[in-house]
């Protein structure tokens, strides 16, 4: 008798469980929905070059336009061959800074692509969340 009882219990709660995934497929669709707002205002200065920013350029924003990875590299290069003041350093360039710096230009080149992506995607997140939201309210007027 046991048995039957806790598969009543189960099958009961069968018809919720598409409804709590659906929840959290809402919810992540939020939070992507959230992140792409966040960029648009982060990167807003940014977003006009996306068209460029496809992972080989990066959106420098001191002087507001795009330079490609490949001649920042070889800047870096120059700048360590002639030992040249490093402002953040406060010395002159040296290979572990050039190496440093050629890094963390390479995540931003990614991160920049994938705002722009990301920002693009807006106005289709948002159509799939109302349509998410839609079937949801559907589902809840019938039960």
């Amino acid at each position: 008798m046991n048995r039957h009882a806790s598969l009543a219990i189960t099958m009961s709660l069968l018809p919720w469980a598409p409804l709590h995934a659906q929840d959290l497929t809402i919810d992540e669709l939020k939070g992507k929905i959230f992140d792409a707002h966040m960029a648009q205002k982060t990167f807003a200065g940014g977003l006009q070059f996306c068209g460029e920013l496809d992972g080989t350029t990066f959106y420098f924003q001191p002087r507001n336009r795009v330079l490609k990875l490949a001649d920042y590299h070889r800047s870096l290069d120059d700048l360590v061959r002639a030992r040249a003041f490093n402002p953040a350093t406060r010395r002159p360039w040296n290979p572990q800074d050039a190496s440093e710096r050629w890094e963390q230009v390479q995540r931003q080149a990614l991160q920049d692509k994938e705002n722009c992506a990301l920002v693009a995607s807006l106005g289709e997140l948002e159509k799939r969340l109302r349509e998410m939201e839609g079937i949801k309210e559907g589902a809840r007027k019938r039960d």
